[in-house]
């Protein structure tokens, strides 16, 4: 009799296991369709968007409504001390898809006094030639042209695909290994999700321009900028 309960028991328990191996490679399956889907929605919207600007436009709300789902439907999400006037992130090197640059050109078109826009303009001639001259540009740990007083966003509803990926569990890491007020070690921890929505927008604006016979990498923030502005790059020194 002790024989055939311990057999009952362990069936129970292998039954058990069983089962919600199951459950979890369907939801597996499912979760990896909902990226499917994402990613046929970022494409079929680039692609019968009429410029690249609105294709990025298009493409960075998906992104948006995606991220803020993701978000509220999944529970236990990292921490992130991201806010407001945090800005170590902001003299990081970034690079930029194709279309992404018009469409913040158009907002400072809009938006910005012709003095801040000639202001502007130095400050990415300035930073373009920064990186020209470093020998690997994306090591270049620089304020980005972008960032206005109090340490913000001067462009923040359009700002870069790049930026709104990144976040950071915390303020003092990034201030120890952007910052350059420690030693630090590794990288920052990023929401590997959350990240792979930034990576597929990304990647749906570089396919997208490369179907219509344009270039399809990324640029450079500032030399990317400077293209979208029609101004012809000058030389200037570094500061």
């Amino acid at each position: 009799m002790d024989g055939l309960n311990r057999e009952n028991g362990i069936g129970r328990v292998v039954d058990g296991f069983t089962e919600v191996g199951a459950l979890t490679r369907s939801v597996a399956d499912r979760f990896e369709g909902v990226f499917h889907t994402y990613r046929s929605e970022l494409q079929r919207l680039a692609g019968a968007a009429p410029s690249m600007a609105d294709a990025a436009r298009d493409v960075i709300a998906v992104l948006e409504a995606a991220g803020a789902s993701f978000s509220a439907a999944f529970p236990n999400q990292p921490a992130t001390e991201c806010a407001a006037g945090c800005a170590f992130c902001c003299h990081l090197a970034v690079a930029v898809p194709p279309g992404v640059a018009e469409m913040i050109w158009d907002h400072v078109a809009e938006t910005f006094t012709a003095e801040a826009r000639s202001a502007l303009l130095v400050r990415l001639q300035v930073a373009e030639a920064v990186a020209l001259a470093a020998h690997d540009p994306t090591t270049v740990r620089r304020r980005c042209p972008l960032l206005g007083a109090e340490n913000r966003c001067t462009v923040y509803p359009v700002r870069p695909i790049s930026c709104r990926a990144f976040t950071s569990p915390s303020a003092a890491r990034c201030e120890r290994l952007i910052g350059g007020t420690g030693s630090g070690d590794g990288a920052i921890p990023q929401n590997a999700s959350l990240f792979r929505l930034h990576r597929d927008a990304t990647a749906a604006l570089e396919q997208t321009a490369k179907a219509r016979g344009e270039a399809g990498q990324q640029k450079r923030l500032a030399e990317a900028l400077l293209d979208a502005m029609g101004r012809p790059f000058v030389n200037a020194a570094p500061g």
